[in-house]
């Protein structure tokens, strides 16, 4: 498993669909992760530091985990079937520790809202991991400066 930091989330043009882009510490591919607008708008809230003023589902279930005694003390991205992602939440509590298997867009939505670590598996990496060039790496940052100014109610609508 490799350790993953969040990139930012954004909406890909034509399609206008939301990617969340994440990125393998201590190396150099990428993990582009397509999503739905409600997720992107919450991870982009956690990111941004945004506080709704009513909990968001995403809010809700980690106020809910905190409330059982329980630590989200992981998330696992773990593979790509047939185009689709699959994630798990790695969860500790009094009872022990339980692996439930979640969306990815909800993991990491979660994993912001509670900072807990994102990790891959080298396969999913292998397999939907993209490597950017040095050159490239004034498209990250372009992406960067895109999110500094992106608001979350871009999202919206």
């Amino acid at each position: 498993m490799k350790r993953l930091e969040v990139v930012g989330v954004r909406v890909e043009v034509p399609s206008n669909q939301p990617i969340v882009l994440l990125r393998e510490q201590g190396g150099e591919r990428f993990l582009p992760i397509w999503i739905g607008a409600v997720e992107a708008t919450a991870i982009a809230f956690a990111s941004g530091g945004v506080q709704p003023p009513r909990p968001l589902t995403h809010d809700l279930f980690r106020d809910v985990i905190i409330g059982l005694g329980a630590t989200l003390t992981a998330v696992e991205l773990t593979e790509i079937k047939e185009g689709v992602f699959y994630a798990e939440l790695l969860l500790t509590s009094p009872n022990g520790e339980r692996r439930i298997s979640a969306r990815p867009s909800d993991a990491i939505a979660l994993a912001v809202r509670t900072e807990s670590p994102i990790f891959a598996s080298d396969e999913l990496l292998a397999e939907a991991g993209i490597e950017i060039a040095e050159q490239a790496e004034d498209e990250v940052e372009k992406f960067r400066e895109f999110l500094d100014q992106v608001s979350p109610d871009d999202f919206l609508g």
